[in-house]
């Protein structure tokens, strides 16, 4: 309930009220305009198209394995995760060209197994969303993380692609999304 205004509060009041001006009416607002309707296109029939030409060979074989599902004793999959596991050789991709990234890559894969190495940590850099498909600003063509991208694709075509087990992410320790074990296949005694 609303208290009752004293008699020099009602005076004051009077006062200022005297003073304020009312407000113009303004105009109503304009209806809104319905949009424009748009017509959908007219479908228009297309020939057949002619007999595709057979598409020319690429020039790398097709991949032969893949890498992400390859499997691994669990015992390995939670030492690996862990950081546990010790690289036995490492080389650091930083700064190459992926032409001499790949070529790089094989020498050390190839190196280890003569060492008789079971992991090698690959410094290749961190993935950027989009590698595969947006270039670097400040026209740098290359985009950002294509070594990295390009790493599955280079061990499947390897010429040591027998000899590779599995690809993994590696530890936080040995460089976390930057870097991927490459797990080796021992070679037999003879």
């Amino acid at each position: 309930m609303a208290r009752r205004l004293a008699p020099e509060e009602s005076a004051l009041w009077k006062k200022v009220a005297a003073t304020v001006a009312p407000l113009t009416k303004r105009p109503a607002p304009l209806n809104p305009k319905a949009p424009p309707t748009i017509k959908p296109p007219k479908a228009t029939v297309r020939a057949a198209a002619p007999a595709a030409a057979p598409r020319p060979s690429s020039p790398l074989p097709p991949p032969r394995r893949t890498w992400a599902n390859s499997t691994l004793d669990s015992h390995w999959d939670r030492r690996l995760r862990k950081g546990l596991v010790r690289p036995d050789m490492s080389i650091d991709l930083h700064g190459h060209t992926l032409a001499s990234a790949q070529a790089l890559l094989d020498e050390a894969i190839g190196r280890g197994l003569l060492r008789g190495a079971r992991v090698l940590l690959v410094v290749a850099g961190r993935l950027r969303p989009g590698a595969d498909r947006l270039p670097q600003m400040h026209g740098d063509p290359r985009p950002r993380g294509a070594i990295r991208a390009s790493l599955p694709d280079w061990l499947s075509v390897s010429p040591h692609a027998d000899r590779i087990v599995a690809l993994r992410p590696a530890h936080i320790s040995h460089g976390g999304g930057g870097a991927v074990y490459v797990i080796l296949r021992r070679g037999r005694e003879e």
